[in-house]
């Protein structure tokens, strides 16, 4: 028989006092009290943990790709990716209440913050053992199971106010059929409303014991309740993955070596994918990553979350996110799963340093049309926000033989032309054609990304930009020679995009011819091309004023300015008055 729980009890699926718990508490006030728990050390962790308390492991100074892993599974809609968000510490993963619908359908990873615990985190899609083979749930299950194999702890989550369904049991039976010894944590979700007092709890834990894994855990990924006893379970087992690892080993020599780089490769590169639905943009990720790490299949619309991945380039950290198909809003789509995705898409746009713009070869073949209306809208938004930009026509593979020759000719010259039509505020936007699918893609999309990037990032010394500009200056037709507006000096004041400032002298200023000739000259003559340049003006007043008064107050300021700018000058002018 169950007990109720008491301060000294040991029973890992109460709260410590449910009395205390009857209003909700915010997240950081939840983090806050368990960051205050996980401080101080418990005698009875310490008696359960294989390892003494003198070994306790600091898992800030571990790698983060040394970190133990920790998936999290289940039926759907048992709140899977709300726990996510609440061991991440934000909102990344798409939540919404649809028991008739699959919201999470990839695996999604983050670092999972609890307490004085680091470790990776993964979302998977919820499991459904007796899909049909070859569904999408049977495919998304597939790809769970070949994340277990990279795993070390499981929690498979149940919802606390329905208890254990059939299906629930199925998960349980298909995790030890795919894991067999995996360490699992029943985790019983959604518990807020349930308490000790009237047997709800009790009830809910002794169902949970059915699925065979040993004590449940009862917790709100909602509210954040019973973040305590699940950073108490957890905790024994990953520092003994630790220690018998040996991840704890000191990664100094490692930073040493790489302080000396340049600290531009340093700064991880934010590489946003985007298109329509169904062109190949989780193909295309997969490749580039050379691993099966979202979902892919001839269904428009499959990915949801917007995915994000980190890897090593050539030295480069760069973070890569799969989006989802981009479209319009419809009435149909105001609420919902769709909105959702179509809102976290446009997040990612806006912070990413560079845009790969996805086309379908075969529809632009069909449809002598190389861009539609949202990809127009997606890649001017791109410019418009200063990111770089890359165009990737993928699919080039249906269009190959004798038969499409002159389809393949037309589609690889037409659509350089087309996209320099639509988007002329940027020159030389490059146009990569690659087949995602042959899996042959990768070097040639990431060479011409890292050269975009470079680009963004460049910056030029004012020096040489003058001598340029005196080039340019002189071969320049000015249609009024006595009006020409006359460049003080040129500078670039800041990169990520590449920003100019010329100081006019005189009231002429540059008009949007002379911006234009000026940015197309900087792209041709410094290989700018595909990055948004701009260009600012700025007014440096002359010398000369046509009223005594105002030579007058020109002067004085002039003074002014020479007094401010000179130490010594003001010393001579306080010592003059005070003697």
């Amino acid at each position: 028989m169950i007990g109720l729980s008491s301060s000294n009890s040991r029973n890992p699926y109460f709260f410590h006092n449910v009395a205390e718990f009857c209003t909700l508490l915010g997240q950081e006030k939840a983090d806050e009290l368990l960051d205050n728990a996980a401080a101080t050390s418990s005698s009875d962790r310490g008696k359960e943990a294989k390892y003494t308390t003198r070994e306790m492991v600091d898992f800030t100074q571990i790698h983060i790709n040394k970190l133990p892993r920790v998936l999290i599974m289940g039926r759907p809609n048992v709140g899977k990716s709300a726990l996510f968000n609440r061991l991440i510490r934000r909102r990344e993963a798409l939540v919404y209440n649809t028991p008739t619908d699959h919201v999470t359908r990839d695996i999604r990873e983050g670092i999972a913050k609890l307490g004085n615990l680091r470790f990776k985190v993964l979302d998977s899609a919820g499991i459904e053992a007796e899909a049909s083979s070859g569904s999408v749930l049977s495919r998304t299950a597939e790809m769970t199971g070949n994340v277990l194999s990279k795993t070390q702890l499981a929690l498979l989550l149940v919802d606390a106010r329905d208890g254990v369904l059939p299906m629930d049991l199925d998960v349980g039976k298909w995790l030890r059929k795919n894991a067999p010894g995996m360490k699992t944590i029943v985790v019983m979700n959604k518990a807020e409303s349930l308490d000790d007092c009237d047997g709800t709890l009790a009830s809910a834990a002794g169902e949970a014991y059915r699925l065979g894994f040993g004590d449940p855990i009862a917790l709100s990924a909602e509210t954040g309740l019973g973040m305590a006893e699940l950073h108490e379970t957890l905790r024994p087992l990953l520092e003994e993955y630790v220690l018998q690892n040996n991840l704890c080993a000191d990664e100094e020599v490692q930073d040493n070596d790489s302080s000396s780089e340049d600290m531009e490769c340093k700064l991880p590169l934010q590489l946003a994918i985007v298109g329509r639905p169904n062109v190949g943009k989780s193909t295309l990720l997969n490749t580039i990553l050379q691993e099966d790490r979202v979902l892919v299949g001839p269904e428009a619309g499959l990915t949801r979350d917007s995915i994000r991945a980190e890897f090593q380039y050539e030295g480069r950290t760069i973070y890569l996110v799969d989006t989802a198909g981009w479209l319009e809003r419809t009435k149909q789509q105001e609420k919902g799963p769709a909105s959702l995705s179509i809102m976290q898409s446009r997040k990612h746009l806006m912070r990413a340093h560079v845009i790969v713009l996805v086309l379908d070869a075969e529809e632009i073949a069909n449809t002598r049309r190389s861009m539609k209306h949202v990809e127009v809208v997606i890649a001017r938004r791109a410019v418009e926000e200063g990111r770089g930009l890359v165009v990737i026509v993928n699919k080039m593979d249906l269009l190959r033989g004798k038969e499409n020759y002159k389809l393949y000719k037309s589609v690889t010259e037409a659509v350089p032309q087309e996209i320099q039509t639509v988007i002329p505020q940027v020159t030389g936007i490059p146009v990569v054609f690659v087949s995602a699918l042959e899996g042959k893609s990768q070097i040639a999309v990431m060479n011409q990304v890292i050269e975009t990037y470079e680009k963004w990032c460049l910056r030029l010394p004012t020096a040489r930009l003058n001598r340029w500009l005196c080039k340019v200056m002189s071969r320049h037709s000015w249609k009024d020679q006595a009006a020409q507006p006359k460049i003080k000096y040129f500078t670039q004041v800041k990169a990520r995009p590449p920003t100019f400032i010329a100081f006019m002298s005189g009231k002429t200023q540059l008009s949007d011819t002379d911006l234009r000739f000026l940015t197309r000259s900087l792209k041709e003559d410094f290989d700018l091309g595909g990055i948004p340049v701009r260009i600012l003006q700025r007014t440096v007043e002359g010398n000369s004023r046509t009223s005594t008064s105002s030579k007058n107050k020109q002067s004085a300021n002039r003074m002014m300015e020479r007094v401010v700018s000179d130490k010594r000058t003001i010393l001579a002018v306080e010592n003059s008055r005070t003697t």
